[in-house]
């Protein structure tokens, strides 16, 4: 299998200019700058179908083609890491490995619509990827890769690296560009979208670490070429897969695009840990809904994902074991999101913390059947009625729950306690 993101990392080294450059780095930027024009970068990213790594799973030709790369002023590109879902650490392993990926990525992107500053806009704990872009950067600078006329070209590209305050909001695109300009890192009201009206009012461009890694990589091979590498139809590339929880073997694994949730437990996970079973996992990381052991044949890429309703999210997989009690690990879910929303709307400021009440009495052994059908319709009234996704994220699990697990969760009731206790 080709490895794109991670072809050069090895345990505890980081990348540094001269090896990247020996293995191919800076040669896509490098053939940008002589030889394409930012229209043939645009069209070559969207043919790939390159689609958002970071959660959304937007296209990211697409989002492009909205920006308006011919305005005249300041346009800027930001770089979305600030990864702080539970169970994904993706972006982590590959800024610790090689983060020239994305400096480089980001310049191409920068090339192909016309901005000359970008910022990357980075989860607060992350001192080595912090530690390790400040040194990509100055090192790109000073090899001509960075900065005024680079490589001898009249395109410019200043970029900095801002450390976010560590809040789960701050990675809402909007809110995180009000956390750029020092402000309280609420979410925006959108329209205008940040194609337009963006960071400091200007026409900004908001990508993902992987996504924008990734760049380089399709400006050397091909559009079609990375497109080949999906096993699926409509799938593109390959994809960091997070591999955490009751496994075997919890780590971080670039694999094709579409491989199988029974292949990436089973042979790259190891299976499920102390010999015991598969219960349930969740796909992409906290914010979506569970699967069972009955979706193994289910691809992991967006479209078949959303058939089987839950989603690739950040492809943080994180698996549960034949002794986990879904009530409880959802209760542990919607704490963390409910202690991380900003307070901005009612669902999500109330209706989270409603949400872990019910759970609690359930769990507790204290619900009663009223309170199951006050869970769903809290999930109604909360799912599509909040100012931004952090809500529905949010609310993922509990349907998961309920969909797949509602007989635990009548059992809590029956029992007057969790069924999986020892009595």
């Amino acid at each position: 299998m080709s490895q794109l993101l991670f072809k050069n990392r090895r345990p505890d080294h980081t990348v540094l200019l001269d090896e990247y450059r020996q293995n191919g780095g800076y040669q896509g930027l490098e053939k940008a700058l002589r030889e394409m024009q930012p229209a043939q970068i645009r069209d070559e990213v969207k043919a790939s179908g390159l689609r958002g790594r970071g959660g959304a799973g937007f296209s990211t030709g697409l989002k492009w083609s909205f920006f308006p790369f011919d305005a005249e002023g300041d346009k800027y590109l930001v770089c979305n890491g600030d990864e702080m879902e539970p169970g994904t650490f993706k972006d982590r392993q590959l800024l610790e490995a090689d983060p020239h990926q994305l400096v480089e990525g980001m310049a191409l992107s920068a090339y192909a619509l016309n901005i000359n500053t970008g910022y990357i806009f980075l989860r607060y704990a992350y001192n080595q990827c912090y530690t390790n872009l400040l040194q990509a950067i100055a090192d790109a600078k000073q090899a001509g890769l960075l900065g005024r006329n680079i490589l001898g070209s009249e395109f410019s590209f200043e970029l900095h690296v801002h450390r976010s305050a560590g809040r789960y909001i701050c990675g809402e695109e909007t809110a995180l560009l009000n956390g750029l300009e020092g402000k309280r890192p609420n979410p925006r009201s959108k329209p205008p979208f940040p194609a337009i009206k963006g960071l400091f009012a200007k026409p900004t461009v908001l990508n993902n670490i992987e996504t924008l890694a990734n760049i380089p990589h399709i400006i050397n091979g091909g559009a079609q070429w990375f497109s080949d590498l999906a096993l699926t139809e409509e799938g593109a590339g390959t994809k960091l897969y997070g591999l955490a929880g009751h496994l075997n073997n919890p780590g971080c694994v670039e694999l094709p695009m579409g491989i199988t949730l029974g292949e990436l437990v089973e042979e790259h996970g190891g299976g499920v840990w102390l010999g015991r079973k598969f219960k349930a996992c969740l796909p992409g990381g906290a914010s979506t809904p569970y699967l069972t052991a009955d979706h193994f044949d289910v691809a992991m890429d967006y479209n078949p994902l959303e058939a089987v309703k839950t989603r690739l999210g950040t492809g943080g997989l994180v698996v549960f074991d034949d002794q986990t009690c879904m009530v409880a690990a959802t209760l542990n879910l919607m704490r963390f999101f409910a202690r991380e929303s900003c307070g901005w709307c009612t669902p999500c400021r109330d209706g989270l913390p409603m949400v872990c009440w019910v759970l609690e009495k359930i769990e507790s052994g204290q619900g009663t059947v009223d309170d199951v059908t006050m869970l769903k319709e809290l999930l109604g009234h909360i799912n599509g009625r909040s100012f931004c996704a952090l809500a529905l994220g949010a609310m993922g699990p509990v349907d998961g729950l309920l969909r797949l697990f509602e007989e635990e969760v009548l059992d809590h009731v029956k029992k007057g306690r969790c069924p999986l206790q020892k009595s």
